[in-house]
């Protein structure tokens, strides 16, 4: 599957960059992996966290998944470095703008291709076991808890939809007249630090659990934003952005790996995907809405919007969930 996704990725790549009709680019839109936004759209994160689980033992599997989560966010930082690729082509090679634009999906077709060189070197650690295999991929025994994860997930999703990256520079832009040269900076420091706090949250987990690292360090998270808007000084509201961003993804390593230990091996990769879908729906209705309260009604209302639905997202976790313990966490 993963190879599969690899060529269809790598296919969207090329048909982006030679035809220019719609109905193609369309089924290369819903094929590959091309998405509006730089986050997975496509089916490798599904997969990928369920192969993790497979090749570590329980000790290990949330420094696994805290390594995974930083290269590839590191890898995203550098990639968004390319978006300036273009306007260099134009401006020093001469090549008009549409062409500069066919050479990145070419060399996203690159990278797909590198991408799939890399798949086949995995080895037959990452498979199930033939008995595992028989059960279909489908969910059975943790269906239920399954479920109710996907539900939480979902709410947590759909409030940071009113907080996305895009909405936040616009308010940035509007409340304190910051430019892309302010605003590049600030996001390469966003990255940053979640990049680091993957790996910090590998080890808090390590210590307190992993219901408790989503739980207290999304907390406090929520609380920095639902602040933001309030900040006096642009300053402050650099420093309170960025500690905000340094909190508030070390749940996602910790919530991969605690999703993948308490449902079976068999179910580990219907249980991501469903628990990813529902996020991906979520996250995507709730930036319409934050955008026109942010014209309308006030600038400042997504962020304390977001900041509270996430807390009643993180106390109903905490509550469904604290005695949901994973073996290595019970023994």
């Amino acid at each position: 599957m993963l190879m599969i996704s690899a060529l269809l990725m790598a296919g969207a790549g090329l048909l982006f960059a030679i035809t220019n009709r719609y109905p193609l680019l369309i089924l290369a839109s819903l094929t590959g992996t091309i998405g509006a936004t730089s986050g997975e759209v496509g089916p490798f994160l599904s997969l990928e966290q369920a192969i993790l689980p497979q090749t570590a033992s329980p000790q290990r599997r949330n420094l696994l998944f805290g390594i995974y989560n930083t290269v590839g966010g590191l890898a995203g930082a550098a990639g968004s470095l390319f978006a300036a690729t273009p306007a260099f082509l134009r401006t020093w090679l001469g090549i008009t703008e549409l062409s500069a634009l066919r050479f990145m999906f070419v060399l996203y077709a690159v990278l797909a291709t590198a991408a799939l060189l890399l798949i086949l070197r995995l080895s037959e650690a990452i498979e199930l076991t033939p008995e595992d295999r028989l059960l279909g991929g489908r969910l059975h025994e943790s269906k239920p808890i399954v479920l109710r994860m996907s539900a939480l997930f979902g709410l947590d999703s759909l409030a940071g939809g009113f907080v996305v990256q895009s909405l936040i520079a616009f308010w940035f832009h509007l409340r304190w007249g910051a430019g892309p040269e302010l605003l590049g900076p600030i996001f390469l420091g966003v990255g940053l630090l979640q990049s680091a706090s993957y790996l910090v949250a590998a080890r808090v987990a390590d210590r307190i659990g992993l219901i408790n690292t989503m739980v207290f360090t999304h907390l406090p998270s929520n609380v920095l934003l639902m602040l933001v808007p309030f900040a006096p000084t642009l300053p402050a509201a650099i420093a309170l952005t960025l500690a905000r961003h340094a909190l508030s993804q070390m749940d996602v390593p910790t919530r991969q790996s605690y999703i993948m230990t308490v449902v079976a091996p068999a179910e580990r990769a219907a249980a991501a995907g469903y628990t990813n879908v529902v996020r991906n729906l979520a996250g995507a209705i709730t930036p319409i809405i934050s955008g026109y309260a942010m014209q309308v009604v006030s600038l400042g209302l997504p962020f304390i919007i977001g900041g509270g639905l996430k807390i009643v997202y993180d106390l109903t976790l905490f509550a469904m969930f604290r005695s949901v313990r994973p073996p290595e966490e019970s023994s």
